[in-house]
């Protein structure tokens, strides 16, 4: 193996190191991206691009780096042996790293934002009109549970009033505040009427039929 290693030519050595341990840590920090763990805390290499791709874009991370000299390694080795020259073997190896940067990023930009998805953010809650599950205390003296719908799904979360009266269940409220804790602040309220529009279009149709009778 050494010998194998000490007879290749310098540029070729260097694609070998760098292919070999580039996979090594790829693969490491695969595993700990998709079982939890934050490879990005072995170094401050992140940098936020906000431009045209969006917000919390991470183009330059460490397992963006990783996999960029994990390609640009393989890629070398690939074009060497295939007998492409010096020149144009560097420029293919960096142009399939940055591709391949680009795609990490891309990767877990995406899987960033399905997880920001599901997380439940109280503010959201703020306006939403439902119902009292469980009593809530007058004046913040006891704490209940509301039913209202948050982020397109019905949720049961903690809920206090600044009513003088308490709120039993079954009260129609109305999300004014959020506390920084994740508490809703809910004032009793009226179910708002929703207009029917299929029994307006079947009344007017009727109208103009009795009028055509006529």
């Amino acid at each position: 193996m050494t010998e194998w290693f000490s007879n290749l030519e310098f540029l070729a050595q260097i694609y070998w190191a760098v292919a070999i341990i580039g996979s090594l840590v790829f693969i490491v920090v695969m595993i700990m991206a998709f079982t939890g763990g934050d490879a990005d805390d072995v170094g401050d290499f992140d940098a936020d691009f906000d431009g045209d791709v969006g917000a919390g874009f991470q183009f330059i991370s460490f397992k963006n780096l990783v996999a960029f000299f994990t390609i640009f390694g393989w890629s070398g080795i690939a074009c060497m042996d295939a007998g492409l020259s010096k020149p144009i073997t560097i420029t293919i190896s960096v142009v399939s790293g940055l591709l391949m940067m680009l795609i990490m990023a891309s990767l877990f930009y995406f899987i960033s934002k399905l997880s920001d998805s599901g997380t439940l953010k109280y503010k959201n809650a703020i306006d939403a009109v439902g119902e009292v599950y469980l009593t809530i205390g007058a004046d913040r003296s006891k704490m209940g549970k509301v039913s209202v719908k948050v982020q397109g799904s019905i949720r049961e979360l903690d809920a206090l009033t600044d009513s003088l009266t308490e709120l039993k269940s079954g009260t129609i409220i109305k999300v004014v505040d959020v506390t920084s804790n994740g508490i809703l602040i809910v004032d009793q309220t009226r179910k708002p009427i929703e207009p029917i529009k299929t029994k307006n279009k079947e009344l007017d149709a009727g109208g103009k039929h009795l009028i055509s009778n006529e």
